[in-house]
């Protein structure tokens, strides 16, 4: 069965509301040495993911596994601390079903980050980049199976998976914070090994401009149940096909984690300025 039931949301729900009262406006997904951000939410409940009916467990390293649940810049959030991956095992409605519970609990926007490869030849490692769009390169779809329209539409309309308004916003935040920060295409596999050099330069032909194995079903799923999306990668080592380099992991975790304060400052002010707007 690739879809969950609405009752197995429900399920997933009434567990969650029973640890933490609070009703969020963003959800906030935390990718691969970026989880330092949870330490500036202001936590009113920790709940790890094998307490919650449904989801999965997190099994990548600096992955914690646990829902954090609180408040952050004058946003009352709810955000993963570690993310599932289709490399891992798990059915692509496996992996976004936190995404279903988040939007339940009355998230209207939904934050995403991750770490990427760098096919675009004019950025650095420990580059900010701002998701403009993406191309699913994973050959599998959270959409499919029997849906449900209390979930969302049968026939989402994807022309703007990443909220323009809220891009502008990042981008503008960067420039004053100083932070290196691109607008680009983001293209989704399923991994987990990295890609060859032919791979590489299709890629690149194609568009995109970051690669990586996670973020894109999430954000299907997000635009499935109505949400607006931001998404950032960092880039973490680059994937130039003609002066490629052997990539180790501690590598690309060191790179993020030196990457990750850049993030933090952007997302904090975005929802700062987003808490002034209301």
């Amino acid at each position: 069965m690739q879809f969950h039931a609405w009752s197995d949301v429900e399920e997933a729900l009434q567990v969650v509301r029973s640890r933490w009262s609070g009703r969020p406006t963003v959800g906030i997904v935390l990718g691969t040495g970026l989880g330092a951000l949870a330490e500036e939410i202001e936590a009113e409940a920790t709940i790890p993911y094998t307490e919650i009916p449904h989801f999965p467990r997190s099994t990548v390293e600096a992955h914690k596994g646990q829902l954090v649940c609180g408040t952050l810049a004058g946003q009352p959030v709810i955000a993963m601390e570690g993310r599932f991956h289709l490399y891992e095992g798990y059915t692509a409605a496996q992996v976004t079903f936190p995404i279903r519970v988040m939007k339940e609990m009355g998230c209207q926007i939904l934050v995403v980050s991750n770490a990427a490869g760098g096919l675009n030849p004019l950025h650095r490692k420990g580059d900010v980049v701002v998701i403009d769009d993406h191309i699913n390169f994973m050959g599998v779809n959270p959409l499919i199976g029997r849906n449900d329209d209390r979930l969302g539409p049968r026939f989402p309309d994807m022309i703007e998976p990443y909220d323009k308004t809220l891009q502008e916003l990042a981008l503008k935040i960067a420039l004053e914070e100083r932070v290196s920060a691109h607008r680009g295409v983001y293209i989704g596999v399923t991994g987990p090994n990295l890609e060859t050099r032919a791979e590489y330069r299709f890629m690149r032909a194609m568009g995109a401009d970051v690669v990586g194995m996670s973020t894109v079903p999430e954000v299907i799923v997000a635009v499935h149940a109505g949400l607006r999306v931001l998404g950032f990668s960092i880039v973490t080592d680059l994937c130039l096909p003609d002066a490629l380099e052997p990539v180790k992991i501690e590598e690309i975790l060191a790179v993020a984690r030196a990457a990750e304060f850049k993030l933090r400052t952007i997302v904090k002010r975005v929802l700062g300025e987003l808490s002034q707007a209301q």
